[in-house]
């Protein structure tokens, strides 16, 4: 079995140290191959039950993460379990709550804030990080 993502997959960003995180839209269907073995969900509410461990941040669509510490905490173990796990990132669209947490995980990697969402959207979707409130959030991280 592979511990790790395609990294030719779509949706997966290959952080500066090698590590692989997968972006999705909860919207979208599931892609097929490997399962997650940890995601974040990055919703308004609850997600819908998953075969897989996870963790359920509340952050409504277009908005910023309800608990900011927690979130951190959340994505800081995210960016851990990447070294050896396929680790799963997702909103609703895929793409402004998924895109701010993939440059968070940037940031935690080495990636200057002021540099993260340029990162993202460079190596995972153009259009990430959505809304000037994101991007301030990205750039304040630690």
């Amino acid at each position: 079995m592979s511990t790790s993502w395609d990294p030719s997959a779509t949706g997966v960003l290959r952080l500066p140290s090698g590590r692989l995180v997968r972006g999705r839209a909860l919207r979208r269907p599931l892609p097929q191959g490997l399962q997650p073995t940890f995601a974040l969900y990055l919703l308004g509410r609850q997600p819908t039950s998953v075969a897989w461990e996870h963790r359920w941040l509340r952050w409504p669509d277009f908005r910023l993460p309800s608990d900011r510490a927690a979130t951190a905490d959340a994505l800081r173990e995210a960016w851990a379990r990447a070294e050896t796990e396929r680790v799963e990132i997702a909103c609703g669209g895929g793409r402004g709550r998924t895109g701010t947490a993939l440059a968070c995980l940037a940031v935690i990697d080495g990636v200057p804030n002021d540099q993260a969402v340029d990162y993202v959207r460079r190596h995972y979707a153009p259009s990430a990080v959505e809304t000037p409130w994101q991007r301030r959030f990205v750039a304040r991280f630690r």
